[in-house]
Parts: structure tokens; C-alpha cells; sequence
């Protein structure tokens, strides 16, 4: 009944109304009452007129759980994540909705799952033939009097700006949705190959400064929006979309020096080499056909670049912890600063190496697990953890609730308020991820359980077995918690269709989508044509 309504309420929505053009800029299932949610938010003082807490949302891409506070890998020097973690709570256990891009920002922007829009990929972008105009999380506070302003990576592809000439051209963001919204410009001394600093070196890499890569002008965008919303009588929302550490890693030689490649320690789940090769034996097909450990993992072993390109990602995460720091420092600069929430989250994690896998797209902990923080003035609590498992579903109705907004209907996710104001209260939420059709992992504060599209399983006790070597899931007596988390699995599952009847489970792993919103096989033998399930949000 409840994807029913979503879909009518969805069918119903009032189309954005006009707004202006950005112009570029080159300057260096618990839901709270709206009404009493937001009190202690509003009785802050501000200088907005509206009473209502300015947002600074943070998305960064490609950022795993290398994060000091998050305690897994030591050796990464990130100051400033952990600065802003000392601010206020930070989460240890929380996941993506996906494990790749496109689906993952599409569900978070959104507020609607993978499973339920059938936004499952990046080869299903652009994002916006499965969720309409008007009903992302920007969108929303827009209608509700927000100044909507971006720079950065938000939505997939979204760098290129909002005009209406990149909207026809990219579709990566609806230009209605923003009030401003101006493009990236790269302006390194030679165009990065995406491989560079992963399978291959960048020939330029000396000649590389801070202000090359489009990170350093996307924070110069947002340090001026901080200092201007003062001079507004309407609250602001401010997205400050952060592309490193994704592909290229290429970035200030300074960076590469903090990791000399000989003092480099294998991270965790690399410790035992044996251990390590071996670990897909007890791991059924989807889960290594997700891996492909044939491809890159392949690549990298026979080219002996693992500790080059290990040095790469901590390099490019510094690379990225300093405009943290750069815009953290606008923000203490700004005059709104006590009456700002910020959000930090990434869109999913990255495999170095660990379960013989490079990148992401898994359904395993070392692509789901993501930094997650808030600062909430009035209400969360400086230097606070909690090991609760969320996921990033619960960033649209939280933000909702704190600031008096109400939570659309077609919305999914938990309300993680409580946590904020206690993060030791007692949570009986969970954290989900689909990485394509009906492949998900449900995870406790203990169990992650994973569940294939041909109903073949994964199940890791976490406490004893951090890396998720051990499959449990044939065991006898772990029965009963994967009866538990079972039924947290999405009960709609956005289907593809096959000549005008259900797809046997597995074709649907092998489409490929075309232009005009067909979807046909790859596998040339088969040579049949899939039509679209899904019923886009509008």
C-alpha cells in the first residue's frame, strides 16, 4: 500500500516553479512531529528572517571509511573530517543505499530507494528518467522558502552546472530545482586520464597545484554563499559537492609525499595474504560476478601497483581533507554559523584490494561503509559516536524534522533525530543497500546478511570477523538472525520486463538501457528486447 501511495502522491506533484538561471562564477520508519521538532532550532538566534536552520550539505565521492575517526585504517591523515567529527556525532556504522554513483546519489537526493525507483546504475543515468522534477531534497526546501545554491558533484554528473543547455545535453540536474547552480572548470595543465595514479602515473604530476583541481573552486563558491547568508531574509541550503577522492587520483605532489610508498601498511583485510586469496571460495556467483576479481583486481596484481595506487587514494583523500578545512574555516567564518546544520556524507566506499576487488559496486562492507556526520546546533553533542546502523535514506527526513519541514510522502528512511539528540538510545533500525536488481545487504550493529537476486546468501558476524572473511550462511544455527533480517529486505523490487511478461530472475543482471528507455539484452544469442517496469516519479 505504500509504494501505491508513493506512486499517486508522486503522480500529483506540483511542478517547480521558475527560478533563475545560475550564472558561472570564477571567484578562487520513524518519522517526529514537524511542529515540535524544529523548536529548539528556531529559539536559536539568527539572521535569516524565516527562523529556520541554514543547511551546508557535504556529499564527497568515492570516500571509504579511511576517516581518522572511524579507526580503520590509521595511517590516513585526515584532520579535518575528524575536526568536523569533533563537532558533532559521528556515525561508525553507517552505509550507503548503493554501492555505485548514479543509484546512490539518485536515492539520497530523492529520498527513495533503488528497489523502488529501478535507478539501479550508472548505466541508468541520467537519474532523472525514474525520479520527476520537483521531488528532491533540494527541491523540497526550495518550495519551502530555502535559497537553493550548489556547486560540485550532488547528483551524478551534476558538475556541469544548471543551466537548461546542460540539462538537454547531461540531464544531471533539474535547473528549477536551484536557484544557483554554476559550472566546474578543470583547469589542470593537462587533462587527467581517468586511469592516472590507479593502473598508470600522471606525466604532470609536479606541475599540479591546489587550485588545479575543480575541489579548490567549488569551495571558493561556497565560502561566498556562507558569507551571503546573512544578507538574506530567506534560510540557505548549501550543497558543496566534493569530487576527490574519485578517479583520477591526481592531485599536489605535496599530498603523495605525506605516504612514502615504502612506509605504506597494508590496511585491513590484507594482512594475511593466504587468507586473502582464498577468500571467494565461500562467496556464491552474483557476489563474485559483482567483484570480478578477473578485471581490475587482475590488472593491478600483474602491473605490482598496489602500493602506488594505495598511495593515490590516501593522497587524494588529503587532497580532499584540506578544502574540508577550507570550508570548514568559512564556515567559522560565516555569521550564520550558529544556526547551520551540516551534513558530510560520501556516496558509498572503495575496495583497495581487500576480497580481490578494486572500486566499488559490491555489496560488501568495504564498499557500503561510508563517514557520516552532524552538526546540529542545539542538539547533537561535540566529539559523540555511535556505532547504530543507519543508512543514507534517513538524510531527507531527518533534515525534514530539524527544520520544520514536512516529510514527503513518497519519502523512505528512518528519522535518525533520536540519535542525534541521544546517540546512546535505543535504535532497532537497520542499515540497507541494493547494488542492482534485488541484490541487498541488511546490516545490524553486529550481522550484515546479503541476499542475491537468485536468493543465494552472505551472512558475517561483524564482532568476530571485522573483514568479512567467514560465510556463515549455510550454518544451521544462524537460521534465526537471517529469519530476522530477512525482513528488512525491500518488498518492491522495480522490476524489468520482457515482452510484456516477467524476466526470469537473472536476465534482468545482464541489460543494457538505451536512449529512448528500452533496455535490451547483452548477450547477443539471446537477441530479446526488455521494456521498462518502472513507473518514474513525476
Amino acid at each position: 500500500m505504500k509504494f501505491i501511495s508513493t506512486l499517486l502522491l508522486a503522480l500529483l506533484s506540483v511542478a517547480m516553479v521558475a527560478s533563475t538561471t545560475a550564472d558561472d562564477d570564477d571567484a578562487p520508519n520513524m518519522r517526529g512531529s514537524t511542529a515540535a521538532s524544529s523548536r529548539r532550532l528556531q529559539d536559536e538566534p539568527t539572521t535569516n528572517t524565516s527562523g529556520r536552520p541554514n543547511i551546508l550539505f557535504i556529499p564527497v565521492d568515492d570516500l571509504n571509511n579511511w576517516v581518522g575517526y572511524m579507526g580503520v585504517n590509521p595511517q590516513s591523515k585526515t584532520p579535518n573530517f575528524d575536526r568536523l567529527s569533533a563537532m558533532g556525532l559521528s556515525f561508525t556504522n553507517a552505509h550507503a543505499s548503493s554501492t555505485i554513483c548514479n543509484p546512490s546519489r539518485a536515492a539520497v537526493w530523492s529520498g527513495t530507494r533503488p528497489s523502488t525507483t529501478g535507478c539501479y546504475d550508472n548505466r541508468d543515468h541520467p537519474w532523472t528518467r525514474y525520479i520527476g522534477e520537483g521531488l528532491g531534497l533540494n527541491a523540497h526546501f526550495k518550495n519551502n522558502g530555502y535559497y537553493a545554491a550548489a556547486r560540485g558533484k550532488t547528483y551524478h554528473s551534476s558538475q556541469g552546472g544548471n543551466s537548461w543547455a546542460d540539462f538537454e545535453r547531461k540531464a544531471t540536474v533539474y535547473p528549477k530545482e536551484w536557484d544557483k547552480y554554476p559550472e566546474v572548470k578543470n583547469l589542470f595543465p593537462l587533462k587527467p586520464h581517468y586511469l592516472d595514479g590507479f593502473t598508470q602515473d600522471y606525466p604532470m604530476m609536479k606541475k599540479v597545484e591546489d587550485k588545479s583541481d575543480p575541489d579548490y573552486h567549488t569551495v571558493n563558491f561556497c565560502e561566498e554563499q556562507l558569507q551571503k547568508a546573512g544578507e538574506r531574509d530567506e534560510p540557505l541550503f548549501l550543497a558543496c559537492g566534493i569530487v576527490k577522492p574519485h578517479l583520477p587520483w591526481v592531485v599536489p605532489q605535496k599530498y603523495y609525499d605525506m605516504y612514502p610508498k615504502d612506509e605504506i601498511i597494508m590496511p585491513g583485510g590484507f594482512a594475511d595474504e593466504k587468507q586473502r586469496r582464498k577468500d571467494l571460495n565461500d562467496i556464491p556467483e552474483p557476489g563474485i560476478d559483482l567483484a570480478k576479481p578477473e578485471n581490475e583486481f587482475a590488472n593491478v596484481t600483474k602491473l605490482n601497483r598496489e602500493l602506488d595506487a594505495i598511495q593515490s587514494y590516501l593522497a587524494t583523500i588529503a587532497y580532499a581533507d584540506y578544502n574540508i578545512g577550507r570550508l570548514l574555516d568559512a564556515f567559522e567564518a560565516s555569521p550564520e554559523k550558529d544556526n547551520t546544520i551540516i551534513v558530510l556524507w560520501s556516496d558509498h566506499g572503495y575496495h583497495l584490494g581487500q576480497k580481490q576487488h578494486w572500486k566499488k559496486q559490491t555489496l560488501w562492507q568495504e564498499a557500503s561503509s561510508v563517514p557520516f556526520i552532524w552538526v546540529v546546533p542545539g542538539i547533537t553533542k561535540p566529539g559523540t559516536t555511535t556505532h547504530a546502523p543507519v543508512d543514507l535514506q534517513s538524510i531527507y527526513p531527518t533534515l525534514c524534522d530539524l527544520s520544520g519541514l514536512p516529510i514527503p510522502e513518497h519519502v523512505d528512511g528512518d528519522n535518525i533525530r533520536p540519535l542525534l539528540e541521544n546517540p546512546d538510545s535505543e535504535w532497532v533500525g537497520i542499515a540497507l543497500t541494493t547494488m542492482r536488481y534485488k541484490n541487498h545487504a541488511v546490516r545490524d550493529e553486529r550481522y550484515v546478511y546479503i541476499r542475491y537476486w537468485d536468493g543465494s546468501e552472505e551472512l558475517y558476524d561483524t564482532k568476530f570477523d571485522p573483514h568479512e572473511f567467514d560465510n556463515l550462511a549455510k550454518k544451521d544455527a544462524y537460521e534465526p538472525i537471517k529469519e530476522r533480517l530477512s525482513k528488512h529486505f525491500p518488498v518492491v523490487n522495480m522490476k524489468i520486463w520482457y515482452d510484456g511478461q516477467t524476466c526470469t530472475d537473472g536476465d534482468d543482471q545482464h541489460m543494457k538501457r538505451c536512449p529512448d528507455g528500452t533496455v535490451v539484452a547483452r548477450d547477443p544469442n539471446r537477441g530479446c528486447k526488455y521494456i521498462s517496469h518502472g513507473l518514474k516519479l513525476s
